[in-house]
C-alpha cells in the first residue's frame, strides 16, 4: 500500500490544525494527531445533502444557495449537477487554506468547479452570513464540522441553537430549504427543528457512492 504523502497544514479560527494528505488519488484532511476530517473517496452523503436540498426547492428559475462549509467540494459540484443556469451558489468557508487547496493540492478532485460563474467562494462565517441575511435565501446547506455534536469549533454549535435555527428560518424565502449533513442521528436536533417553525424529513444515507458502509444524517427543513 502507498503511504500518506503530507502536503500541507491550516489552522482553524479556534486554534485546530488541520493537515491535508495524499496517497495515490485519494486525499484526506485530518485533525493533527487525531481525527479524519474529510476523504476523497467519501462523499456520498455530501453529494445526497445538495440533491435532496435542490430537489425540495420551491420553483425558481434563479434561487440563492448558501453552502455551509467547502470540504472536498462534493456538496458543491451535486449543487451544480441539479441547479439551474441562473442559480446563485454561494459557498461560505472559514479556513481560506482550505480555498487555496482547491486550488493547488486538491485540483484532481475540483476540477473546474471555482470556475462556474453561479459560484461565490466567501471566506467567513457561514453563521454571520445566515443572520445578515433576510429572506434572501432559496435554500441553506450546512455541512459544518460534525454536524450538530460539533467536533472541531465550538463556535460551530451556534448553528443548530434555538438561535441559530431561528437565524436559518428568518434567513430564508417562505417555504425555503435547511438541509444540514450530520455524521450521527440526533434526536433533539430533529425536535429543536420543529420548535423553531421547519417541518422536517430524516435521511439516512451512506458515506460512500457504494451500497455498503457506514451511514449519515441528512435533514431537510423546509421554513413555514
Amino acid at each position: 500500500m502507498q503511504p500518506w504523502i503530507h502536503l500541507a497544514d491550516a489552522t482553524a479560527p479556534e486554534g485546530d490544525r488541520l493537515r491535508l494528505s495524499r496517497r495515490g488519488d485519494e486525499f484526506s484532511i485530518r485533525l493533527e494527531g487525531g481525527n479524519e476530517l474529510m476523504n476523497s473517496r467519501l462523499g456520498g452523503s455530501e453529494e445526497a445533502l445538495a440533491t435532496l436540498a435542490l430537489e425540495a426547492l420551491p420553483k425558481s428559475s434563479a434561487p440563492r444557495v448558501l453552502i455551509g462549509g467547502l470540504g472536498m467540494g462534493f456538496t458543491l459540484r451535486a449543487a451544480q449537477d441539479v441547479a439551474p443556469p441562473e442559480a446563485e451558489l454561494i459557498v461560505a468557508e472559514i479556513v481560506p487554506e482550505l480555498v487555496d487547496w482547491a486550488r493547488s493540492h486538491m485540483a484532481p478532485v475540483f476540477g473546474e468547479c471555482l470556475d462556474d460563474p453561479r459560484v461565490r467562494i466567501a471566506v467567513g462565517d457561514v453563521g454571520a452570513m445566515i443572520r445578515a441575511e433576510r429572506a434572501g435565501f432559496a435554500a441553506i446547506l450546512l455541512d459544518v464540522d460534525n454536524g450538530p455534536d460539533g467536533l472541531t469549533r465550538a463556535g460551530n454549535d451556534g448553528l443548530y441553537s434555538v438561535a441559530g435555527l431561528n437565524a436559518a428560518r428568518r434567513a430564508l424565502v417562505p417555504g425555503g430549504i435547511l438541509a444540514v449533513w450530520s455524521a450521527h442521528p440526533d434526536a433533539a436536533f430533529t425536535r429543536r427543528l420543529g420548535q423553531c417553525g421547519f417541518d422536517a424529513t430524516e435521511h439516512k444515507v451512506r458515506a460512500s457512492r457504494a451500497r455498503r458502509g457506514s451511514r449519515h444524517m441528512i435533514w431537510i427543513a423546509r421554513a413555514r
